[in-house]
């Protein structure tokens, strides 16, 4: 594997060598980038002597590419690891920044980047830190959180760099991750490959006022992590997202919406431009009859607030219904007798595949990225352990791939 390396400004950058000797001795090419602040704290020969590499520093650099360095190495590297990554790297990774080598190829680069932050505990708790974190982990960057214990300042507290062995395992089992997901790729790619898949995924808000509405605790996780895997295997994806703060996967048309009501129409008009659709949104099945312009107050001498509620069209069952539909894979996501239960929604709603899978407390599904779930036909039955999502879209859709579904093949149920 080749492996770039980057070093900021920090006192935990002499922990690295450690890090690039254990790439170098696990049969692994690096490439060494530092900041100027990173070499304010190790000189650079000291990583040349451990990479047989020269250290790269210079964004315009006579010798490499007609100078344009940062496209070079952007190309070069299977895996981009910074560690150490100090504050000012992450907001600068975060706004898009490019003024040194290293954000400059960050930006260049369509390979996996992993960040390791390091700094005082005090800095790393700072609101501005954490929503640099949370946005750059949204955009598919894998972040290593750092350690609790005594910081060169003296003081006590989460900031600490993760050790460089912990980095390395890492860093391997992402790589482990990564091939799995190619060899997904090929097994399914084959059939994936010129379909048109419709999506729908997250919740939706039912509002009740212009402040207050009903919802639900569907993160949408599943459903992106499904279309980045139709879409690496091939096929033309369009994501219909309720409410979701996760960023959409690359050359995925995507549709914003918010209530049953708007995901409805956006599935109206677009399941006949598709041969497939999976319905991995937690739709609400019911919404306010009258809406509220303003805003409910409380009434001193009220204890109960009541609600009308109408039901919502099921999007799924009505695209089921239609003489010239795609091929209809649903969810169930149940509580309790989770297999019996989606039998019977598969049944009802004349669906040709159901995934199943189990929520609420104690459970995978909702709000995490790991889930285990069951694939079932009229016919066919397939378990998936629990695994990250991301692996589970892949999974699944090599499952669907194998069992060569046509659309309506449930209705002699």
């Amino acid at each position: 594997m080749k492996i770039l390396l980057g070093i900021t400004g920090g006192i935990a950058a002499y922990k690295s060598l450690e890090l690039t000797r254990l790439f170098i001795k696990a049969g692994h090419q690096v490439q060494v980038v530092m900041t100027a602040g990173a070499k304010a704290f190790i000189q650079p020969l000291s990583f040349q002597a451990l990479s047989g590499s020269p250290v790269r520093d210079s964004l315009f650099d006579c010798h490499q590419e007609a100078g344009m360095g940062h496209i070079e190495l952007a190309r070069w590297a299977d895996q981009i690891v910074i560690a150490p990554t100090s504050a000012e790297t992450l907001a600068k990774l975060r706004i898009g920044r490019a003024d040194n080598l290293l954000t400059t190829l960050c930006l260049a680069t369509d390979k996996p980047i992993m960040v390791v932050p390091a700094m005082n505990h005090l800095m790393w708790f700072n609101e501005a830190t954490q929503e640099n974190i949370q946005v750059l982990k949204q955009r598919g960057f894998e972040v290593l959180e750092p350690a609790v214990g005594e910081q060169a300042c003296g003081e006590v507290g989460a900031g600490r760099m993760l050790e460089p062995v912990a980095i390395f395992e890492q860093v391997m089992q992402a790589q482990k991750q990564r091939l799995q997901w190619e060899q997904d790729v090929l097994q399914g790619g084959a059939f994936w490959q010129g379909k048109s898949v419709l999506i729908t995924a997250g919740p939706t808000f039912e509002d009740i006022d212009p402040v207050r509405f009903i919802g639900n605790r569907s993160s949408g996780k599943m459903g992106f992590a499904l279309a980045e895997a139709a879409q690496k295997m091939g096929a033309k994806v369009t994501l219909v997202a309720g409410p979701v703060q996760i960023s959409s996967p690359p050359c995925v048309k995507r549709v914003d919406v918010r209530s049953a009501d708007q995901m409805f129409h956006a599935v109206q008009e677009h399941y006949k431009d598709n041969d497939f659709f999976i319905s991995a949104a937690a739709v609400a099945d019911f919404k306010v009859v009258h809406k509220s312009i303003q805003k409910l107050k409380k009434q001193a001498k009220e204890d109960i607030l009541s609600l009308s509620l109408v039901k919502n069209v099921d999007i799924i069952a009505w695209v089921a219904e239609q003489p010239k539909r795609p091929v209809v894979i649903g969810f169930a996501a149940e509580t309790e007798h989770v297999l019996g239960y989606a039998k019977a929604k598969l049944k009802q709603k004349k669906l040709d595949a159901i995934i199943a899978n189990e929520v609420g407390e104690g459970a995978k599904g909702f709000e995490s990225d790991q889930n285990s779930v069951t694939l079932i036909t009229k016919d066919s039955f397939f378990s998936f352990d629990e695994g990250s999502k991301k692996r589970l879209g892949f999974q699944l859709l090599n499952a669907i791939a194998s069992l060569n579904l046509r659309s309506g093949c449930v209705e002699s149920i």
